[in-house]
């Protein structure tokens, strides 16, 4: 599973340590979703993730010509 945390993320110029803070999951984790090292999450730290970045998990799953 391919995440576009970062992607994201570097949109809303949001440091992983600005991230975690707004939405409650551990940088850490949030390094190991970005770097492809955590192969999978819950969905509760998806919508954390999600409302953090101002999003939805759909658009951390999926490029928008998909």
């Amino acid at each position: 599973m391919v995440y576009r945390i970062k992607e994201i993320r570097e949109e809303r110029k949001m440091t992983q340590e600005e991230l975690a803070k707004a939405s409650g999951v551990s940088r850490a984790t949030i390094a190991a979703l970005e770097n492809h090292t955590a192969r999978t999450t819950t969905t509760k730290t998806l919508l954390k993730l999600a409302n953090a970045l101002g999003t939805t998990v759909d658009a951390i799953f999926f490029t928008p010509n998909v």
